[in-house]
């Protein structure tokens, strides 16, 4: 089977070109689960595509069974669903978006006639038609994917461009297509060619500044796998970048697909990632991971934590721990010395607000919690606002914005109120000074969640810890904040000193 997201969809069976279902919303979902290539859920689905008062489940049954007559065949079922995921199998199909990706991969291998091949076929508008197919959420996952596929036509550009054995004459067409397509990027490469050549005639060596510009980025690329812990609970994770492995523990809350898309986390992870193996996971019940569970306690935490390291086969790694990831991180490392190589730290806690907190501030935890059980889920973001507002004080209304939306697409209602109940709970305070990992901590000095005391007394408990505190209020730190510069750079630094 051939399938075709550049232009129209289009579907083929050896040669033989499958009508499409007449309804945009079922070309539209197959052309998602083809690209993604992934498990979804089924409420992930419906909000994508028939967030309706009507019945989205029913919607979705109907297109599943419309696709199924297309992609599968009495001896091979591709469209796998149960009761809470829906994916495709891929494994015997061509997609025309995967063999570029894969022809682009190969870096500088690729013939000319293959590169030209590319380039008109990423001419074509991909899904052409399927806008305004689906919700909100589906324009924004539309509009990310162009994007991307943006980025890979102007890199086929680019190598026809510069490649070495490519006609001037045939050189000048596609340097003129990179120039419309990514004018500084072509711009750069046009100086540094009549530098080097500057450099030849003066008989002076090439300086090293004057290499040709870099390739250009795929859009926060990443793969998304599932691994399963004993309770039967799937636990979703991803790996973006290359190198050594860093892995940062969950918190709440993130969402594998969104986070990169948002202000709030996107530039951050980003940066994170520089040369390195990335690795992040979705907490039991919130995210792409399983949001039905019966246990959403601190040890479970912590065995989600072991899964994600076991199923990956790290071996000793550095290990990330933000707000009340610190203390799972703090856990995994006393429970496992010699896998954890280092410990960063960043508005962190040993010991949940039960154990700190006053009789008054208890019962006002405790009245949120039963007020996030009823507006949640509204449209109304004032409820999300107690936490929003106390995570990023000094976060602009867009970012804030976006926040809200992060909240009530990463999990339930149910799960956001239950959330805060564990966190109340969790206590490793004797386990701190049987951390041996290095570890560093950082904490923001006016955070409104979680105060610089409290990261200073979990720097104070670890031996030999080194405390670092961030000019900021926000518990939550934002990317384009200056804040979050430093704590970057010192992060960096330190990963650096333990020669990792």
């Amino acid at each position: 089977m051939r399938v075709f997201l550049l232009g129209e969809l289009r579907v083929l069976d050896g040669d033989v070109e499958l009508p499409l279902p007449s309804s945009r919303k079922a070309r539209a979902l197959l052309a998602f689960m083809f690209a993604t290539s992934r498990p979804h859920r089924r409420e992930r689905l419906c909000e994508m595509f028939w967030d309706l008062p009507d019945d989205p489940r029913a919607a979705l049954r109907w297109a599943l069974s419309k696709l199924r007559q297309v992609v599968d065949r009495p001896d091979q079922v591709r469209i796998i669903a149960d009761r809470e995921r829906v994916e495709i199998d891929t494994g015997s199909v061509e997609i025309d978006l995967w063999q570029i990706h894969g022809e682009l991969q190969r870096r500088g291998q690729t013939s000319i006639e293959t590169l030209e091949r590319m380039a008109r076929m990423l001419e074509q508008t991909p899904f052409d038609g399927l806008d305004g197919a689906g919700s909100d959420l589906f324009e924004a996952w539309l509009q990310s994917e162009r994007e991307d596929i943006e980025i890979s036509r102007v890199e086929v550009l680019r190598q026809l461009a510069t490649h070495p054995d490519i006609s001037e004459f045939a050189a000048k067409k596609w340097r003129r297509l990179w120039r419309e397509a990514n004018p500084e990027g072509a711009d750069e490469y046009a100086r540094s060619v009549s530098e080097e050549a500057a450099d030849v005639a003066n008989s002076q060596p090439t300086a090293e500044r004057h290499s040709r510009p870099r390739e250009a980025e795929a859009l926060k690329e990443q793969r998304i796998g599932f691994c399963e812990v004993r309770d039967g609970t799937k636990i979703a994770y991803a790996t973006i970048g290359s190198g050594a492995p860093l892995l940062k523990a969950a918190n709440w809350l993130t969402h594998l697909e969104f986070d990169w898309q948002s202000p709030i986390w996107g530039r951050s992870f980003a940066e994170i990632a520089k040369g390195r193996r990335f690795i992040r996971y979705d907490e039991r019940g919130c995210g792409l991971s399983d949001w039905d569970v019966d246990d959403l306690g601190f040890d479970a935490f912590v065995e989600d934590l072991e899964t994600v390291a076991d199923r990956l086969g790290l071996e000793r790694f550095p290990l990330l721990g933000i707000s009340q990831g610190a203390a799972v991180s703090i856990e995994y490392a006393v429970r496992h010395p010699e896998r954890v190589s280092a410990l960063i730290l960043l508005g962190g806690y040993a010991a949940g607000w039960r154990h700190t907190v006053d009789q008054e501030e208890r019962a006002r935890r405790e009245a949120v919690m039963s007020l996030t059980e009823v507006g949640w889920g509204t449209d109304n973001p004032a409820y999300r606002h107690i936490f929003s507002q106390t995570f990023m004080p000094d976060a602009h209304a867009e970012t804030l914005a976006w926040f809200d939306e992060l909240q009530r697409q990463t999990t339930s209602p149910r799960n956001a109120a239950r959330f805060q109940d564990a966190f109340g709970n969790i206590d490793v305070r004797d386990r701190l000074s049987q951390v041996r990992a290095p570890t560093l901590v950082l904490h923001s000095k006016y955070d409104q969640r979680i105060p610089l005391a409290t990261g200073r007394a979990l720097a104070a408990g670890i031996p030999d810890a080194r405390f670092v505190p961030l000019e900021s209020r926000n518990h939550v730190l934002v990317g384009d904040e200056p804040a979050w510069k430093v704590c970057a750079e010192t992060m960096a630094e330190f990963l650096a000193d333990q020669g990792l």
